[in-house]
């Protein structure tokens, strides 16, 4: 049985806030009373509408600039992209790879207690496809740190609304959940998810007192998410 942290002091520093599942993580951070800051890391400007909200904005080349500023209690990655978005195998790899280690680094350095990363189903360094087998590098990097606590979130198909829709998550959404009617559950953690439900899920396991490694795979997102409006920390 876990216990909830009792804590409503902490700070939560998060990357990727414009992303699908960043913008909702940065939605209900700032609704939990567990915290009392939130910083957003992004190449781009954001014009913070809450006052326990802050933004930096940096060029990823030069996080070095940032060093100093970079202090908090818990870190949340929700940055990604895609082969297609990025242009590149080696632009996805600075993206997905390259950024989110340095970050992550950067937080072990500066005593950040938690880390919570949105990795991907079937993330695997030894998978023969390349997308999973770089979620899966940076999965065995980021197990190397020594945060108190690592939790890493491996969402199947995100579902939302983004600024401009991807016809394959789509079409991929649709299947997964076809897959999973017919295979009577066996292929249930590749059933699609909400980004939101992934969010809400991140939150709650960070109020969570419990240490060491803690995988989620897709599948068991939704029960996370449903405990997180049992949250005692939850504004009212």
């Amino acid at each position: 049985m876990t216990v909830e942290i009792d804590r409503s002091a902490k700070t939560a520093v998060l990357i990727g806030a414009t992303g699908l599942v960043g913008s909702y993580c940065l939605k209900y951070l700032i609704q939990h009373k567990a915290y009392n800051q939130i910083i957003t890391i992004a190449r781009k400007s954001m014009i913070p509408k809450n006052p326990k909200h802050r933004h930096i904005q940096v060029n990823f080349e030069q996080l070095e600039k940032i060093y100093a500023q970079f202090n908090g209690d818990d870190l949340y990655i929700c940055l990604g992209t895609t082969i297609r978005d990025a242009g590149s195998k080696k632009k996805f790899i600075k993206v997905d790879f390259t950024y989110n280690l340095t970050f992550a680094k950067m937080a072990s350095q500066k005593g950040f207690n938690q880390i919570l990363l949105v990795s991907s189903v079937g993330a695997n360094a030894d998978s023969l496809f390349f997308y999973n087998k770089i979620k899966g590098y940076l999965e065995d990097e980021i197990k190397k740190l020594p945060f108190w606590a690592t939790h890493l979130f491996q969402p199947s198909v995100l579902l939302g609304k983004r600024p401009t829709q991807r016809f394959g998550e789509q079409a991929a959404g649709k299947i997964g959940n076809v897959l999973d009617r017919i295979s009577g559950g066996l292929l249930t953690k590749y059933k699609p998810v909400e980004a939101e439900v992934v969010a809400k899920a991140m939150i709650h396991a960070a109020q969570q007192l419990n240490p060491g490694l803690h995988i989620y795979p897709s599948h068991a997102l939704q029960k996370l998410s449903d405990a997180y409006y049992r949250s005692k920390d939850l504004r009212k």
